[in-house]
């Protein structure tokens, strides 16, 4: 292990989606644990995006994080090219209470594979603010909220993984962002050895399967 360990791999993970659906709530309560309860816009002076850096272990292998947090306001949507190309692996950022958010995911999948020349590449389907379909469930006010069940036919018409999250409430957050490391080693490897791996296949691993639920177990830090 001492012997692994000494290798430290960075994956270099971008958050895409649309403004307001909570890809900095994810990014802070992944890195720094605590919710940001205020939506503040990514962009600050000139800078379009936030950088974060996170040690784990991931699947008993270490990790350095580089994590970007990009603005999702469509009149930086020619900016989005630039991230894109470093990007190893995306979670793709929607909010449940937000049809509009939902349907902007396509247009960021269209164009990473654009960008990368791929048919595939490493991404997985977040709804994010889960917690408020359950807070509103006893309401009777749960028709206000996008079915899980497009988000699921949108990550297997994407030939990817999906996921439901909540920053404030911290559900699936590790999850999401260990799951994307695992699907870009996964990637890998198919690109070393040229054929697919078993895992890889479509629905094979759900992100919230037993194999894949489990995060960076506790062993991470911020650097």
């Amino acid at each position: 292990m001492q012997a692994r360990a000494q290798f430290l791999r960075e994956y270099k993970l971008v958050v895409v989606g649309g403004g307001g659906v909570g890809k900095s709530a994810l990014t802070i309560q992944f890195i720094q644990s605590h919710f940001v309860d205020e939506y503040d816009p990514t962009i600050e002076g000139t800078s379009l995006c936030y950088s974060y850096r996170k040690q784990c272990v991931i699947d008993d292998e270490v990790a350095l994080l580089d994590v970007l947090d990009t603005a999702g306001q469509e009149e930086y949507g020619a900016m989005r090219e630039q991230y894109m190309r470093t990007g190893e692996g995306f979670l793709l950022v929607y909010s449940i209470t937000s049809r509009s958010s939902f349907e902007e995911i396509s247009t960021f999948h269209q164009q990473i594979l654009r960008v990368k020349d791929k048919d595939y590449f490493p991404v997985i389907v977040v709804a994010n603010k889960c917690d408020l379909e359950y807070e509103h469930r006893c309401m009777l006010m749960s028709d206000i909220f996008l079915p899980r069940e497009e988000g699921r036919d949108l990550a297997k018409h994407f030939d990817c993984k999906f996921i439901e999250t909540s920053a404030k409430q911290r559900i699936n957050v590790d999850e999401a962002f260990s799951n994307l490391v695992r699907e870009i080693r996964r990637y890998n490897k198919e690109q070393q050895s040229g054929r697919p791996t078993v895992a890889s296949q479509p629905g094979h691993n759900g992100p919230n399967s037993e194999d894949d639920s489990a995060g960076c177990c506790g062993g991470c830090v911020v650097v």
